[in-house]
C-alpha cells in the first residue's frame, strides 16, 4: 500500500517589490497507510499551504513529496481533494456530479454510475442520487463533495476545512461519518482544521504548526476516533477525562506558539 513522505519541505512566495514570504519552512512529514493526519494551528501557520503541495496545485520552493515513492510533481487521481466550498456544479445532479471525474478519465457510463452510486452509499446518499446538487441541503453537499473525491479510489484523501461552513450539529455528524469512511477504506487522510475538538476526534496523528514561517512544532499520536468505532457514541468520547484534559492542552500550545509569533 501506498505511504505519503514530505522530506524538507520549503514554500517561498515572491512577492511585489522583491519582497518574498516564506509560507513553510523545513517540514518533514510521513503518513502510513491507514492514518488519519490533522493540521492545526492559527491562521497563517501554513497548513493549506502544505495541502495544496501534496496535492500538486503548488511547487515547492525547496524538498519533495512522494507518493508510493514517486514524486509529486502535479495533481492526479491518487490525491482526493475536498474543500471548504464543495464546488459541485448545480446543473448536474447529485450523482453526475460523483461521476464526473471518472467522465472527464474517460470511464464507460454504466461503470461510473456504478461506482458513483457504491460512493453514495458509502456517505448516506444513495436516495438522493438523481436530485439537482441545488435541492439537497449544505452537510449534503459537502457529503457529495466527499463521494465525488472519492470516486477516483485515491491513495490519499485532502480536506481543507470541509466542514468549516456547517452548523455544529451537521458538522457533528458528518466527523463520525468521516471517521467511518476512514475506518472503512483504510485510506491515508490529510485533513485541516481550526477546531481543536474536531481535530483530536479525528486524528491519529495531530500536527501543531506555528506561523511565520510554518513549521511543524507539535505532534501527538491519538486514539480517540479508534474509541468512537468501538462505543459509536462520539458525544461520550469528546466528554470523557482524556479528551478534555488533551484539548486543553492543545488549546494552550496555539495560544503560546501564537503568542510567541507575534511577540
Amino acid at each position: 500500500m501506498s505511504s505519503l513522505e514530505i522530506r524538507d519541505l520549503s514554500v517561498n512566495y515572491e512577492g511585489s517589490k522583491g519582497q518574498s514570504t516564506l509560507a513553510l519552512s523545513s517540514v518533514n512529514l510521513s503518513i502510513a497507510p491507514g492514518e488519519f493526519v490533522v493540521a492545526l494551528g492559527a491562521s497563517g501557520c501554513g497548513k493549506t499551504t502544505l495541502l495544496s503541495c501534496i496535492a500538486g496545485f503548488i511547487q515547492p520552493s525547496a524538498g519533495s513529496i512522494l507518493l508510493d515513492g514517486k514524486p509529486v510533481l502535479g495533481p492526479g487521481a491518487e490525491r482526493g481533494v475536498v474543500f471548504q466550498k464543495h464546488a459541485l456544479m448545480p446543473w448536474l445532479s447529485v450523482v453526475e456530479n460523483v461521476e464526473f471525474g471518472l467522465r472527464m478519465r474517460g470511464v464507460g457510463r454504466q461503470a461510473r454510475r456504478a461506482i458513483a452510486l457504491d460512493k453514495l452509499r458509502l456517505v448516506q446518499l444513495e436516495k438522493y442520487a438523481n436530485y439537482p446538487i441545488y435541492q439537497i441541503s449544505g452537510g449534503m453537499q459537502q457529503r457529495a463533495g466527499v463521494a465525488r473525491a472519492l470516486a477516483s479510489d485515491p491513495a490519499v484523501m485532502l480536506m481543507d476545512e470541509p466542514l468549516g461552513a456547517l452548523d455544529a450539529l451537521t458538522r457533528a455528524r458528518i466527523q463520525d461519518l468521516i471517521v467511518d469512511l476512514w475506518w472503512q477504506t483504510k485510506k491515508m487522510f490529510f485533513f485541516i482544521t481550526h477546531s481543536v475538538e474536531e481535530a483530536l476526534f479525528l486524528a491519529t496523528e495531530l500536527i501543531v504548526m506555528t506561523p511565520s514561517p510554518g513549521r511543524i512544532a507539535h505532534r501527538f499520536k491519538l486514539d480517540f476516533s479508534r474509541q468512537f468505532i468501538e462505543c459509536r457514541d462520539s458525544r461520550a468520547v469528546k466528554s470523557s477525562a482524556p479528551f478534555i484534559e488533551m484539548r486543553e492542552k492543545v488549546l494552550a500550545l496555539i495560544h503560546e506558539d501564537s503568542g510567541a509569533a507575534h511577540g
